[in-house]
Protein backbone atom coordinates (compact mmCIF):
# COMPACT_ATOMS: atom_id res chain seq x y z
CA UNK A 1 0.00 0.00 0.00
CA UNK A 2 2.84 2.59 -0.26
CA UNK A 3 1.72 5.51 -2.35
CA UNK A 4 4.12 6.37 -5.69
CA UNK A 5 5.43 9.76 -5.50
CA UNK A 6 2.55 11.74 -7.23
CA UNK A 7 -0.23 10.77 -5.90
CA UNK A 8 -1.28 8.83 -2.58
CA UNK A 9 -3.81 5.47 -2.96
CA UNK A 10 -6.71 7.60 -3.00
CA UNK A 11 -6.00 8.66 -6.13
CA UNK A 12 -5.67 12.28 -8.20
CA UNK A 13 -8.55 14.08 -7.28
CA UNK A 14 -7.90 13.53 -3.66
CA UNK A 15 -4.09 15.49 -4.27
CA UNK A 16 -5.89 18.38 -6.26
CA UNK A 17 -8.05 19.06 -3.08
CA UNK A 18 -5.73 19.27 -1.05
CA UNK A 19 -3.40 21.08 -3.19
CA UNK A 20 -5.53 23.40 -4.68
CA UNK A 21 -9.01 23.40 -2.59
CA UNK A 22 -11.00 22.25 -5.79
CA UNK A 23 -14.15 22.11 -3.81
CA UNK A 24 -15.78 18.98 -1.99
CA UNK A 25 -15.16 15.04 -2.55
CA UNK A 26 -17.34 12.19 -3.21
CA UNK A 27 -16.74 9.09 -2.53
CA UNK A 28 -18.30 6.51 -4.86
CA UNK A 29 -18.64 2.87 -3.83
CA UNK A 30 -18.55 0.91 -6.88
CA UNK A 31 -20.48 -1.84 -5.78
CA UNK A 32 -23.85 0.24 -5.45
CA UNK A 33 -25.59 3.29 -6.09
CA UNK A 34 -24.10 5.24 -2.93
CA UNK A 35 -21.60 8.25 -2.31
CA UNK A 36 -20.04 9.66 0.51
CA UNK A 37 -18.63 13.36 1.09
CA UNK A 38 -15.91 13.58 2.39
CA UNK A 39 -14.81 17.09 4.48
CA UNK A 40 -11.43 17.60 2.74
CA UNK A 41 -11.29 21.32 4.08
CA UNK A 42 -11.94 20.17 8.09
CA UNK A 43 -8.52 18.01 7.31
CA UNK A 44 -6.50 21.37 6.07
CA UNK A 45 -8.11 23.42 9.48
CA UNK A 46 -7.15 23.49 12.83
CA UNK A 47 -8.23 20.69 15.44
CA UNK A 48 -11.41 21.85 17.14
CA UNK A 49 -12.35 21.81 20.84
CA UNK A 50 -13.08 17.82 20.79
CA UNK A 51 -9.89 16.99 19.02
CA UNK A 52 -7.50 19.11 21.14
CA UNK A 53 -9.43 17.91 24.61
CA UNK A 54 -8.72 14.45 23.08
CA UNK A 55 -5.33 14.99 22.43
CA UNK A 56 -4.14 16.47 25.89
CA UNK A 57 -5.52 13.20 26.98
CA UNK A 58 -3.28 10.65 25.02
CA UNK A 59 -0.32 8.84 26.33
CA UNK A 60 2.90 9.71 24.44
CA UNK A 61 4.40 9.46 21.96
CA UNK A 62 1.87 9.96 19.90
CA UNK A 63 1.31 8.36 16.31
CA UNK A 64 -1.47 9.51 13.89
CA UNK A 65 -1.88 7.31 11.24
CA UNK A 66 -3.43 8.79 8.40
CA UNK A 67 -2.65 12.31 8.84
CA UNK A 68 -3.05 14.06 6.33
CA UNK A 69 -2.01 17.38 6.17
CA UNK A 70 -1.42 17.03 10.35
CA UNK A 71 -4.06 18.87 12.37
CA UNK A 72 -3.89 16.45 14.94
CA UNK A 73 0.01 15.98 14.95
CA UNK A 74 -0.04 19.42 16.12
CA UNK A 75 -2.13 18.89 18.53
CA UNK A 76 -0.58 16.50 20.11
CA UNK A 77 2.74 18.89 19.62
CA UNK A 78 0.93 21.56 21.19
CA UNK A 79 -0.16 19.18 24.46
CA UNK A 80 3.14 19.08 25.11
CA UNK A 81 3.46 15.07 23.36
CA UNK A 82 6.44 13.82 21.26
CA UNK A 83 4.15 13.11 17.83
CA UNK A 84 4.57 11.70 14.33
CA UNK A 85 1.94 11.42 11.94
CA UNK A 86 2.33 8.76 8.79
CA UNK A 87 0.44 9.37 5.20
CA UNK A 88 0.61 8.10 1.94
CA UNK A 89 -0.48 10.96 0.05
CA UNK A 90 2.43 13.18 -0.99
CA UNK A 91 0.20 16.58 -1.30
CA UNK A 92 -0.56 15.86 2.56
CA UNK A 93 2.87 15.16 3.54
CA UNK A 94 4.11 18.75 1.73
CA UNK A 95 1.48 20.19 3.32
CA UNK A 96 2.25 19.13 6.90
CA UNK A 97 6.08 19.90 6.25
CA UNK A 98 5.71 23.14 5.06
CA UNK A 99 4.10 23.58 8.36
CA UNK A 100 6.86 22.29 10.01
CA UNK A 101 4.95 19.29 11.19
CA UNK A 102 7.16 15.69 11.98
CA UNK A 103 5.00 13.39 8.99
CA UNK A 104 6.96 10.54 7.10
CA UNK A 105 5.59 9.78 3.17
CA UNK A 106 5.02 6.66 4.18
CA UNK A 107 1.54 3.85 4.51
CA UNK A 108 1.67 2.52 7.84
CA UNK A 109 2.30 -1.15 6.69
CA UNK A 110 5.79 0.05 5.77
CA UNK A 111 8.74 0.06 8.16
CA UNK A 112 8.15 2.68 10.98
CA UNK A 113 10.65 4.24 13.87
CA UNK A 114 9.73 3.12 17.21
CA UNK A 115 8.15 0.10 15.99
CA UNK A 116 6.35 -1.38 19.52
CA UNK A 117 7.15 2.21 21.58
CA UNK A 118 4.16 4.08 20.67
CA UNK A 119 2.03 5.11 23.28
CA UNK A 120 -0.91 5.82 21.73
CA UNK A 121 -2.09 5.48 17.73
CA UNK A 122 -4.94 7.18 16.21
CA UNK A 123 -7.35 6.39 13.70
CA UNK A 124 -9.38 9.18 13.17
CA UNK A 125 -11.75 10.71 10.42
CA UNK A 126 -12.50 7.32 8.96
CA UNK A 127 -8.89 5.89 8.57
CA UNK A 128 -10.21 2.29 9.81
CA UNK A 129 -10.94 1.89 6.50
CA UNK A 130 -7.99 2.55 5.30
CA UNK A 131 -6.77 -0.94 3.44
CA UNK A 132 -10.34 -1.97 3.32
CA UNK A 133 -9.07 -4.69 6.36
CA UNK A 134 -10.36 -3.48 9.81
CA UNK A 135 -8.90 -6.27 11.80
CA UNK A 136 -5.42 -6.14 9.56
CA UNK A 137 -5.27 -2.37 10.08
CA UNK A 138 -5.72 -3.10 13.69
CA UNK A 139 -3.47 -6.02 14.46
CA UNK A 140 -0.77 -3.38 12.58
CA UNK A 141 -1.31 -0.49 14.66
CA UNK A 142 -1.33 -3.03 17.62
CA UNK A 143 2.00 -4.09 17.06
CA UNK A 144 3.23 -0.28 16.77
CA UNK A 145 2.08 0.33 20.42
CA UNK A 146 4.35 -0.32 23.47
CA UNK A 147 2.49 -2.90 26.35
CA UNK A 148 -0.58 -0.53 27.93
CA UNK A 149 -0.59 1.63 24.65
CA UNK A 150 -4.04 3.26 23.30
CA UNK A 151 -5.38 2.99 19.75
CA UNK A 152 -8.12 5.48 19.46
CA UNK A 153 -10.55 4.79 16.57
CA UNK A 154 -13.52 7.28 15.00
CA UNK A 155 -16.30 5.06 14.54
CA UNK A 156 -19.28 5.34 11.67
CA UNK A 157 -22.44 6.72 12.75
CA UNK A 158 -24.50 3.85 12.29
CA UNK A 159 -23.19 1.27 15.66
CA UNK A 160 -23.93 -1.81 13.38
CA UNK A 161 -21.76 -0.37 10.11
CA UNK A 162 -19.55 -3.27 8.63
CA UNK A 163 -18.74 -2.42 4.81
CA UNK A 164 -15.91 -2.95 2.83
CA UNK A 165 -15.96 -1.68 -0.71
CA UNK A 166 -13.64 -0.22 -3.79
CA UNK A 167 -14.28 3.18 -3.75
CA UNK A 168 -13.11 6.44 -6.26
CA UNK A 169 -13.00 9.83 -5.37
CA UNK A 170 -14.50 12.60 -7.49
CA UNK A 171 -14.45 16.52 -7.57
CA UNK A 172 -15.47 19.45 -9.70
CA UNK A 173 -12.76 18.48 -11.97
CA UNK A 174 -13.96 14.75 -12.09
CA UNK A 175 -13.16 11.09 -10.79
CA UNK A 176 -9.77 9.95 -9.95
CA UNK A 177 -8.11 7.31 -12.04
CA UNK A 178 -7.85 5.18 -9.32
CA UNK A 179 -9.79 2.93 -7.28
CA UNK A 180 -8.60 1.99 -3.69
CA UNK A 181 -10.07 -0.22 -1.14
CA UNK A 182 -11.69 1.22 1.79
CA UNK A 183 -14.40 -0.26 4.49
CA UNK A 184 -16.29 1.28 7.14
CA UNK A 185 -16.72 0.29 10.78
CA UNK A 186 -19.39 0.91 13.38
CA UNK A 187 -18.65 0.20 17.00
CA UNK A 188 -20.21 -3.10 17.28
CA UNK A 189 -18.48 -4.99 14.62
CA UNK A 190 -15.25 -2.65 16.02
CA UNK A 191 -15.44 -4.96 18.72
CA UNK A 192 -15.38 -7.97 16.97
CA UNK A 193 -12.27 -6.53 14.86
CA UNK A 194 -10.18 -4.86 17.96
CA UNK A 195 -10.78 -8.48 19.70
CA UNK A 196 -8.95 -10.48 16.46
CA UNK A 197 -6.04 -8.16 17.12
CA UNK A 198 -5.55 -8.55 20.16
CA UNK A 199 -6.52 -5.25 21.64
CA UNK A 200 -8.72 -4.81 24.47
CA UNK A 201 -11.80 -2.02 25.22
CA UNK A 202 -11.16 1.07 27.20
CA UNK A 203 -14.29 3.15 26.44
CA UNK A 204 -17.10 4.12 23.44
CA UNK A 205 -18.18 7.53 24.03
CA UNK A 206 -19.68 10.44 21.24
CA UNK A 207 -18.31 13.99 21.59
CA UNK A 208 -19.93 16.86 18.69
CA UNK A 209 -21.86 13.84 17.09
CA UNK A 210 -18.87 11.98 16.51
CA UNK A 211 -18.36 8.43 17.74
CA UNK A 212 -15.34 6.93 19.42
CA UNK A 213 -13.58 4.23 20.31
CA UNK A 214 -10.60 3.38 22.61
CA UNK A 215 -8.52 0.06 22.76
CA UNK A 216 -5.84 -0.85 24.83
CA UNK A 217 -2.48 -3.30 24.23
CA UNK A 218 -2.77 -5.20 27.10
CA UNK A 219 0.56 -5.76 29.21
CA UNK A 220 0.33 -9.65 29.35
CA UNK A 221 0.19 -10.41 25.26
CA UNK A 222 -3.20 -12.52 24.19
CA UNK A 223 -3.73 -15.46 22.64
CA UNK A 224 -4.74 -13.68 19.34
CA UNK A 225 -7.55 -15.18 17.32
CA UNK A 226 -7.57 -14.96 13.57
CA UNK A 227 -10.76 -12.99 12.15
CA UNK A 228 -11.80 -16.58 10.23
CA UNK A 229 -14.79 -14.60 8.67
CA UNK A 230 -12.89 -11.96 6.99
CA UNK A 231 -14.52 -9.25 8.81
Amino acid sequence: MSAPATAGPLGDAYERALSTRTGPLIVQDLGRPRVVRMDVDRFLSEADEVETALARALPAPVLDVGCGPGRMVRAALDAGHTALGVDASHAAVSIAQRRGLPVLHRSVFDALPAEGEWGSALLLDGNIGIGGDPAALLRRCAGLLRSGGRIIIETHRTARRDHRFEGMLRDDVGPSATAFPWAEVGRIPLRRHAAAAGLEPVREWRAARRRFAEYVRPDVEPHVVSDATGG
